[in-house]
This record gives C-alpha cells, sequence and structure tokens, in this order.
C-alpha cells in the first residue's frame, strides 16, 4: 500500500526545518509540506494560550491541503498544543518532545539537562517525559529564549552566539550534565556554538533525527508510505525573502518552491 498525500511539517520560523531536513532524508519518497509562521514567531515566549491558538491554525491550514500526518516540528508547540491538535486534526499528529526524550534517556549515565524556551521549560513538558521513562533521572532545565532570535539572524557560530551560549550553559556545566537535550528545533542550528559552551564530553541530543525515525514507523504501520515523486514545498507568514536565504542554507538547496500566505483567524 502506498499514499501520495503530503505529509505536513510545521513551526514557528526556521527551526523546524533541521525536522523538515531529516524527514527528506530519511524519507525522500515523500511530499513535504512545511509551514513557516514567521509572521508570530516567536512562539516561546507566548503564553499556553496563544500558542494553542496559533499552532490550531497551522494545523487547520495544512489539513485543508489533505495531508496524510502532522508533525509538529516546534518543541514549544508539542509541549503546550499537542493534545488539542491530536483532538482537532483527522490525522495523526507527531511531535518532538517524546522522541527527543527516548533518545536522551538510552545514552545518559543519570544526569540530563534541557535548554528551551521560555514557555517550553515552564510546561515542564521535558521533564516529564524524562522521569516517566526514567523516574530516577536527575535533570536540570534552563530557558535559553536568546537563542532563537540568533538562529532566525543566521548568527549560527558568531562570536555573539558563543558568548551567549558561556552565559546560558554554565550553570548546566557545573551541574554535571552528561546529556544535553536541544528542546527547540531552532538550537541544532547553534550546535557549534553550544558544543562548544558545554564541552566536547556532554552529548547533545536534538530530536530531528528520532522525530523523521517516529513518522517512518507510524507510515509503515498504516500503510501510507509514499513511493516515488518526493518533493518539499514551504509556506511562510511573512519575510519570505529572508526565510528563503536561510532555508537554502539550512536544506542545502536554492530551489525549494516556497509561498508567502495568510493564515485566517
Amino acid at each position: 500500500m502506498s499514499d501520495p498525500r503530503p505529509i505536513g511539517v510545521f513551526d514557528s520560523g526556521i527551526g523546524g526545518l533541521t525536522v523538515l531536513a531529516a524527514l527528506r532524508t530519511l524519507l525522500p519518497d515523500e511530499r513535504l509540506l512545511y509551514l513557516g509562521d514567521t509572521a508570530r514567531l516567536p512562539y516561546g515566549t507566548k503564553s499556553a494560550e496563544t500558542v494553542v491558538r496559533y499552532a490550531r491554525r497551522a494545523a487547520a491550514y495544512l489539513a485543508h491541503h489533505d495531508i496524510k500526518l502532522l508533525v509538529v516540528a516546534c518543541n514549544t508547540a508539542s509541549a503546550a498544543a499537542l493534545e488539542p491538535l491530536t483532538e482537532c486534526t483527522p490525522v495523526p499528529v507527531i511531535g518532538v518532545v517524546w522522541p527527543g526524550a527516548r533518545v536522551a534517556v538510552v545514552g545518559t549515565a543519570g544526569t540530563v539537562g534541557v535548554i528551551g524556551t521560555e514557555s517550553t521549560i515552564a510546561s515542564g513538558a521535558y521533564v516529564r517525559a524524562l522521569h516517566s521513562l526514567e523516574p530516577d533521572l536527575a535533570v536540570h532545565a534552563r530557558a535559553c529564549p536568546l537563542f532563537v532570535p540568533l538562529a532566525e539572524e543566521g548568527w549560527f557560530d558568531h562570536e555573539v552566539t558563543r558568548a551567549v551560549a558561556r552565559i546560558y550553559l554554565e550553570p548546566l556545566a557545573r551541574a554535571g550534565v552528561d546529556t544535553l537535550i536541544l528542546g527547540c528545533t531552532h538550537y541544532p542550528l547553534l550546535r557549534g556554538a553550544i558544543a562548544g559552551a558545554i564541552g566536547s564530553d556532554v552529548r547533545l541530543v536534538d530530536s530531528a533525527a528520532a522525530t523523521a525515525a517516529e513518522v517512518d514507523g507510524v507510515l509503515r504501520r498504516g500503510g501510507l508510505a509514499g513511493t516515488g515523486g518526493g518533493s518539499v514545498h514551504l509556506l511562510v507568514t511573512d519575510a519570505a525573502a529572508r526565510f528563503a536565504r536561510l532555508a537554502s542554507l539550512i536544506l542545502g538547496d536554492a530551489a525549494v518552491p516556497l509561498e508567502l500566505i495568510d493564515l485566517p483567524d
């Protein structure tokens, strides 16, 4: 069995492109439709109620394009809105929190750090997921709100980014974390600066590859896998030219179609 319908993916901006890249690598035969809600970024500084409202709009727009599966490629939306989205979306919905937590638990020696947006950290989603998988795990969480605007600016390994990373991560280094979850899909773009600040002996976990693997499993079990004709189409709600420039860097492809849209209320 096969299903030619696209997979819908959304994030507030460019961060979810790290998940999109992992999906394209693992699932080259799939049609991928990505929505970056750049007019409303960052989600990470918004209240949970606002994030749920934004996430519902994005999911509804993608659902109208006859998607077969929805990937919430945003840790903030995964933490705040996954359950509401699952209830109102007529296709399987996969977030990024649980895949990352499972990878972290498998490889840790017992002390895990989590960095994310203010909303993600305040939600406690990662702490709950980690402790449900391993109750005795020591977990240290820290919000790093400046990382998203630095990534959106394209300052992936800038001296300012490295300085901010040292300030944010010093408490986690002192706590002796052996595994660090990059709890925002923007953060893998800053991997070099983060690794330099936390130390080379700390394992970094981002959920992109784990999420792609979970999507693959759901497609196979449901008979939804595509066969041939893989493609990527990008949708944004603002700053199309800037998004296109950064997307070409992340995806390594300057020819990905990009469309400026508006999300109805």
